[in-house]
């Protein structure tokens, strides 16, 4: 029993490490993806508009197969299963950042935009300083879901081989013929869950406090 927790908390640790960089990585470029997907340079939009399409329009596990397996068999490029698995994730979640960044900036009246133009700030201040503010308060909630789908989602990385909690719980079951370590998977998948929702609640919370 002891070996087997140990081998599932090795396992979360590579689970939280692909949960960590994928934020690391997809929220920064789901701002870029949603700046392009509202550019009104058709030669912008459009390439945007249908990279949103094929991401959204497709599995994930299907995306995390495509980014290990392709540059292979496409140009013999390889690379390790972890970087492949970041990759995959940091671009599917980068595409539903930006519609819910997207949501979040549409939804602010397009007087403030004007009224800080008035002030004189410009086109970059009034997005960082005035905007941008206003669209984490509101996208907040979102987020926090898509966060929390991300922790379950880290599961789908044991399709190419990363040795994340639930293939270590794989495995485990079928050494010891039992599905004891599924369930301890599903617990330590609830309280990484819930940790996240905590924190979510909490910035909510000090957002609120400062409206």
């Amino acid at each position: 029993m002891g070996k087997m927790l140990l081998a599932m908390l090795q396992g979360t640790v590579v689970s939280l490490e692909v949960f960590v960089l994928t934020l690391l990585f997809s929220l920064p470029l789901g701002l870029v993806v949603a700046a392009g997907r509202m550019s009104k340079l058709k030669v912008i939009s459009v390439p945007v508009n249908i990279f949103m399409l094929i991401v959204r329009g497709t599995p994930l596990i299907l995306q995390l197969i495509f980014v290990y397996f392709a540059p292979y068999y496409l140009f013999k490029i390889s690379y390790d299963r972890f970087t492949a698995a970041i990759i995959a994730f940091s671009v599917n979640y980068a595409a539903y950042f930006a519609e819910i960044y997207r949501g979040g900036i549409e939804s602010i009246p397009s007087g403030q935009y004007e009224a800080a133009h008035v002030l004189g700030f410009t086109k970059i201040q009034t997005f960082f300083r005035i905007i941008l503010p206003q669209v984490i308060k509101r996208i907040l909630p979102a987020t926090g879901n898509e966060v929390i789908t991300l922790v379950k989602d880290t599961a789908l990385a044991q399709v190419i081989g990363v040795a994340e909690l639930f293939r270590v719980a794989q495995n485990a079951a079928s050494r010891e013929f039992s599905t004891m370590p599924i369930f301890v998977a599903g617990i330590f998948y609830f309280v990484m869950n819930w940790v996240v929702s905590k924190i979510f609640e909490g910035l909510e919370k000090k957002l609120n406090y400062y409206k």
